[in-house]
């Protein structure tokens, strides 16, 4: 069994890429794909005869490549993809509209809801937008919007 298993070990990365893959499909982070693009490039390895450390060290490289240089362009570039529920792009809030769920006072700040998302907010104006009024993202800084009310 053991020899077996030395022999045959492009069988268990390819296994382990697969399971990935299923887990990715609930989750939808792309994490976990980056793991079975790894293991995949792992059984490869395995299948050309490479040494199991020398698996592990390709999986362990592959997988980080991915997660540090694929997975930031594929969140880039596929934004309809689960795992941007919450963009980090600021542009993303731009042109939405939400509620004043916290006063915006006069030259001051106030919190502003977004999608179910609480944001810290001022007046485009810099004049008071009270509770309850609806209001438009016009701009973004840190997390902060800016805010104009309609």
């Amino acid at each position: 069994m053991i020899d077996y298993l030395s022999q045959n070990v492009w069988q268990i990365w390819v296994f382990f890429a697969i399971v990935s893959l299923i887990i990715e499909l609930s989750s939808g982070t792309f994490y976990i794909m980056c793991f079975a693009i790894g293991a995949g490039i792992a059984a490869i390895a395995s299948a050309i005869g490479l040494g199991m450390v020398a698996q592990i060290i390709t999986f362990a490289v592959a997988s980080a490549i991915c997660i540090f240089m694929v997975r930031p362009m594929v969140m880039k570039y596929l934004p309809g993809h689960k795992g941007t529920a919450r963009e980090s792009n600021a542009d993303a809030l731009i042109g939405r509209e939400g509620r004043v769920s916290e006063t915006i006072v006069s030259g001051g700040f106030g919190r502003v809801a977004i999608d179910g998302d609480d944001w810290k907010a001022q007046s485009a104006d810099g004049q008071e937008i009270v509770k309850g009024d609806k209001v438009k993202v016009i701009s973004m800084e840190s997390i902060i919007v800016t805010v104009s009310k309609i």
